[in-house]
């Protein structure tokens, strides 16, 4: 693939960044416009993502560097070359649910409307971020001889050279496409606040938990050896999710009766 977009004299584009970037940017414009849509203010939902993207990023990091540290004990300036590959989303969900959750109580926004709006940019963020990991090649597949298995030849690549791996960062990046495009679809017709993201919750977390099978670069620690943490971590997110649908949902009948 292509780890290095463009090198403008000293200056290096890395596809991968380039991609998140743009994943940040369009998530940004489709909350605004939800927002708008639904009458809260654009600018507070602008400033809650900036938020988010920070704590993002530093949470996606800091879960990498945590699941194998030694490889940063030599050299702890890698741990900032995230153009390098090595963001595990669960902790940037986790910092920056945290950090979103104070935003909107300091704001006193309406916590789960405001959930609902962020939800579909999440999953399109997350689609085109992993189209920039499979530029990079990190996140890679197991080998396999599938008709749609990929090659990585560039030198430069995070994935193992010469070998056919499943496309494991397409599967994600379909996965979240298809998450998207249901919420984007269900948007106007949801019965309470809250239901999309937990929606989301429920789908991602089922996806990254069955995609996890396919996986081949390192994933840490193993619990029973069987599942990895970031299955243990979907699982809790469907379970999680399920049970939140069910609360709110009981609690909306509750109020409109």
């Amino acid at each position: 693939m292509h780890p290095v977009l463009v090198h403008l004299g000293k200056i290096t584009i890395y596809t991968y960044g380039f991609f998140i970037a743009v994943g940040f940017i369009v998530g940004i414009l489709l909350a605004k416009r939800e927002a708008s849509r639904l009458g809260t203010d654009p600018d507070l939902i602008m400033d809650l993502s900036f938020y988010i993207i920070i704590s993002a990023i530093i949470g996606s990091r800091l879960f990498y560097v945590l699941t194998a540290p030694e490889t940063f004990m030599a050299d702890p300036l890698e741990i900032f070359k995230i153009w390098n590959g090595g963001l595990v989303f669960y902790g940037g969900f986790i910092l920056s649910l945290i950090t979103a959750m104070i935003y909107v109580n300091r704001k006193q926004m309406l916590m789960w409307q405001t959930a609902d709006i962020l939800a579909p940019s999440i999953a399109i963020g997350q689609f085109l971020g992993r189209l920039g990991c499979f530029s990079a090649g990190c996140c890679y597949g197991k080998t396999c001889d599938l008709p749609w298995a990929i090659t990585f030849r560039h030198p430069d690549t995070l994935a193992p050279l010469g070998v056919p791996l499943h496309p494991t960062q397409l599967y994600h990046a379909l996965g979240n496409l298809l998450v998207f495009g249901i919420l984007w679809s269900f948007r106007k017709r949801k019965k309470f606040h809250g239901q999309l993201f937990w929606i989301y919750v429920v789908m991602y977390g089922a996806i990254r938990s069955i995609l996890e099978i396919f996986r081949g670069d390192f994933r840490g620690r193993t619990f029973c050896d069987m599942l990895s943490m970031s299955q243990i971590v979907g699982i809790a997110m469907v379970i999680t999710g399920i049970a939140m649908l069910v609360i709110l949902g009981r609690k909306k009948t509750v109020e409109a009766a």
